[in-house]
């Protein structure tokens, strides 16, 4: 018995971004995670992104929030659609 209980059959994407060692595994608990994980789901993408800011200097904190720009974006296309 798994701790996560996966569907039979996962579409040909999520398979290979599962794959990836180390954002695969936390990718795979994000997805399929319980209500009580979201928080540590939060917590290690803000370690993430402090542990990259720590790696890189400056441009580690600020490229992961350029990035999130068009995300953004999108979000708020999406909600002013309805």
């Amino acid at each position: 018995m798994s701790a996560i209980e996966m569907p039979g059959r996962l579409p040909i994407w999520q398979r290979l971004l599962f794959a990836i060692p180390l954002f695969g595994w936390m990718a795979k608990d994000a997805a399929h995670a319980k209500g009580e994980d979201w928080g540590y789901t939060a917590a290690a993408i803000f370690s993430m992104w402090g542990c990259s800011a720590l790696l890189f200097g400056l441009p580690g904190l600020y490229i992961p929030a350029v990035m999130m720009v068009p995300v953004m974006f999108l979000i708020l296309i999406l909600i002013s659609r309805g």
